[in-house]
């Protein structure tokens, strides 16, 4: 396994679990080294070393997203963040975090430990039915028909925003992307 400087581990130490941070090589030895406390680091040739986990990042919609930057943007604290009396919280913003106190503990989690935006679905646009029947945008703008195969110069693929902004009409003809195993993304 292989650490990069600084990042959180763990170490036991005879029958010790001990968190630190891993310090490199000691030199002309090849073992590696966790600094324990400010003036205390150990070589791990006779110990077992393992990276800290992680904390899973909690998911959260588009909205949540910029709403947490244009908060972070304006040096806002943890309350600010929350709080539903603030003229500048959009209305999908306020209408998500009081539909339930759950929402309320994600944008919390978001906000101290990081987050992940989740991902918008994305449709094909299938005017006609058959292969060559697919929406397809150059990167000039210029629309076409052809296959539903997306490279450098065609986008085929869309959010339902994109769509509507396209075309209104265009949303009755999305068809969703389906990932390999056959779910939708």
């Amino acid at each position: 396994m292989r650490f990069k400087e600084g990042e959180n581990v763990h170490v036991i130490v005879g029958n010790e679990l001990l968190s630190g941070w891993y310090n490199g090589k000691e030199f002309g030895t090849g073992n590696s080294l966790v600094k324990v406390s400010k003036d205390k680091i150990i070589a791990t040739k006779d110990c077992f070393i393992a990276k800290e986990k992680e904390p899973e990042l909690v998911v959260v919609p588009r909205f949540a997203d910029d709403w947490i930057n244009h908060c972070e943007q304006r040096e806002y604290d943890l309350a600010c963040l929350l709080d539903y009396g603030n003229a500048g919280m959009p209305d999908e913003m306020y209408g998500w975090l009081i539909s339930s106190a759950d929402n309320q503990e994600l944008l919390a989690r978001a906000w101290m430990d990081g987050y992940e935006v989740e991902k918008e679905p994305l449709y094909y646009v299938q005017l006609i039915t058959n292969s060559l029947g697919y929406l397809n945008v150059r990167n000039d703008g210029r629309r076409s028909l052809s296959d539903s195969v997306q490279n450098d110069i065609f986008k085929t693929q869309f959010t339902e925003a994109k769509i509507k902004e396209m075309d209104e009409r265009y949303w009755q003809f999305a068809v969703p992307v389906r990932d390999l195993e056959g779910e939708e993304e």
